[in-house]
Formats: structure tokens, sequence, C-alpha cells
């Protein structure tokens, strides 16, 4: 694929590039923007260094890929209820992220990428790493993706943020209860039409239809061709760097 007006850097064969020579706090051309929809099409996760972007500049760039998300127990800013904060110290009883998942799956409809921003990080450690669920179900035996192909799982929040916000939670205006929904273990990605595995070991819990023997046996034997390293790449923060990761079809875990 040709690139006329961003740099590209694919960071392995199966997942990840790094893009330069753009500056994605401004307002961008259509081209532009089109080239970076591309290799985000293409390498599911992408990378930015040295991006200055204010809270209002940081939902504009994520506004031209579509409808900003409000995540369902995580208060955001001020005046951003798109935007959450993400902090870990020596001092944090939990730090979030530390399954392979996909943000926010227990939503019905779940956000179709995630943009993080960092702007403070550790002297060592904390860097971020992306699996790639196309590689991981198209690595699987044929009589294996004829067993799950139509078979949908639940994806719950309730064990994830009840330990942090209680019973009821922080949640969203009008719910009163932790999201649960139910998804295809395999996924079509809408615009690329490769197919995805779409079951994490965070908010996954059971496929629907089967015993839970079944179940947890068919979910683990997926959780590990996920996490299989041949489909990963690495991404280590510096100040100011930006990832940006396609939902659909990456999953992604702190180290």
């Amino acid at each position: 694929m040709n690139y006329e007006t961003i740099e590209v850097e694919p960071i392995t064969p199966v997942i990840g590039a790094e893009i330069s020579g753009v500056d994605i706090s401004k307002p961008l051309g259509n081209q532009t923007y089109q080239e970076i929809h591309d290799a985000l099409m293409k390498h599911q996760v992408i990378f930015f260094r040295d991006q200055d972007m204010t809270l209002d500049e940081h939902k504009d760039f994520g506004r031209l890929f579509g409808k900003l998300h409000i995540h369902p127990t995580t208060k955001g800013p001020d005046g951003h209820p798109e935007v959450i904060t993400i902090h870990a110290d020596e001092k944090s009883k939990v730090v979030a992220g530390m399954k392979w998942h996909s943000d926010v799956s227990c939503d019905l409809e779940p956000p179709m990428g995630s943009i993080l921003h960092l702007h403070t990080i550790p002297d060592a450690g904390g860097d971020t790493m992306f699996a790639s669920g196309y590689a991981a179900y198209e690595a699987l035996s044929e009589p294996i993706k004829k067993l799950v192909s139509g078979l949908k799982a639940w994806n719950e929040s309730a064990h994830v943020h009840r330990d942090r916000f209680g019973s009821t939670g922080k949640l969203r205006d009008g719910e009163d209860t932790y999201p649960s929904s139910l998804h295809p273990i395999v996924r079509t990605h809408p615009v690329t039409g490769r197919k995805a595995l779409y079951v994490n070991e965070n908010f996954t819990t059971r496929i629907e239809g089967l015993q839970a023997i079944e179940s947890d046996a068919i979910l683990q034997l997926l959780y590990d061709q996920i996490a299989t390293p041949e489909y990963h790449c690495r991404f280590r923060w510096r100040e100011k760097s930006v990832a940006f990761w396609d939902n659909r079809c990456a999953q992604h875990r702190s180290v």
C-alpha cells in the first residue's frame, strides 16, 4: 500500500505499525485521514510519537472515526465523559488491563476502537501487548473453525468492575446493572471482511447453549490461541505517545 501524506513502518508482519509525519492534534485533510484509516485497517493497531493533544483535540481526532463511546463504569474528567483516565503506581491495588481483552466487549455496541495518549510513563516496564484476532482465527484448524462458527458467547462486566465499584457501581445514566451482552465468537470485520476471534479472558464468561465443561474447554483453547506470541506486537511507550487500536480485530494487555 502506498502512502503519500504519512509514513508507515510495520512493527511485525502480523500486527502493528508506527506512523510518522503527521500531527494528529491538527485538522486532517481528507487524504491524510483516509491513509491513517487504511493503515489502521491493515495493521489493526497504529502508533504515533511526540503528539501534544488537549482532551478536546483528542476527542476531535476520535470523532473522525465514529461516534465517541462513554464507558459504562468509569467517569471521565469534568466535561469529558468520553475520556477515561488510566493511572497505576506502586500503591495501586488494582492494575487495569492485565488480561487479554477487547475494550468494553460487555457492551451491546462496543467501541470500534480506542485511542490511548500517555503523558507520564514509568522508568521501566508499562509496555502494552497487542494480539491479532485475525491471525488467531486464521491459524485454527478447519474443524475448529467449523465448531466455533455460529456460536455466541456472553461478555459480562460485573466480575470485572464489582471489586472496584461495589454492587451497583458508577454506571452510565439510566443504567442500574453492569452491562452484559451476547456476541459471536467469530466476528467478521465490517470493513476488511476478515474474520477474527472475538472472545477474551477478561469479559467473556460462557458460550451460549453449551454445558459449562464444554464452554470452559473451548474458551480456554481460544484464549490460548490469542496468547500465542507469533500473533503479537509489543509497544514500548514514551511520553506523548499514542496508540490507536481496532477493538473489532485486536486485543491488548498491559505488561
